[in-house]
């Protein structure tokens, strides 16, 4: 038996915006689920894309930046919105790559897209393995959060160990890590 997601929807009886933010809403859906009537709210997301980007020497980019809803300065991957209208998810990748580290890569491998909290967030995230990695041909100024935001290369066996460890809880960070290991250690096999 192979198991797989199962996409497809219910009945939506309504749907209004409870709360309209600068980058994503809370939606509330009336919705008909086998004959019963439910409500749910949830955060309408755009979507993002993050990047794995690993250079010649099997060294991870990381970043530390503040995430004010858990209060902390964790450790994430690039990433960024899909927030370009018409934007293919593999040039806003490159673009997220370019604006946050100042990078680009010759090669891109999809390591899939994921939902991050389904249960509260329409959000799927589509995670990226970055190579072939050189300087970006112009920079970007960094505001807000990203305007502290501190940047690592860190040896790929060493984020494993973190991530082992605890030491890392970034959902993102973890999965897009383990994944783009995963793909490395196939090819090597």
């Amino acid at each position: 038996m192979s198991l797989r997601d199962e996409p497809g929807g219910v009945p939506v009886l309504h749907s209004a915006v409870g709360y309209h933010g600068r980058v994503w809403d809370v939606v509330e859906d009336r919705i008909d689920y086998n004959g019963q009537e439910l409500f749910r709210h949830y955060i309408a997301h755009p979507g993002a894309a993050a990047i794995v980007a690993i250079d010649d020497d099997e060294r991870v980019l990381l970043i530390q930046q503040y995430r004010h809803p858990i209060s902390s300065r964790e450790w994430e991957i690039p990433a960024g919105l899909h927030d370009v209208a018409g934007e293919d998810h593999l040039a806003g990748a490159q673009r997220e790559l370019a604006e946050e580290a100042d990078l680009v890569a010759a090669h891109w491998e999809s390591l899939g897209t994921f939902a991050l909290s389904p249960g509260s967030s329409a959000e799927r995230i589509d995670l990226y393995l970055a190579t072939g990695l050189s300087p970006a041909p112009e920079t970007f100024a960094r505001e807000d959060e990203e305007s502290d935001m501190r940047l690592e290369w860190v040896p790929l066996e060493e984020v494993l160990r973190a991530i082992r460890e605890g030491r890392f809880g970034n959902a993102t960070l973890a999965l897009g890590v383990l994944l783009a290991a995963d793909r490395i250690r196939s090819r090597e096999a």
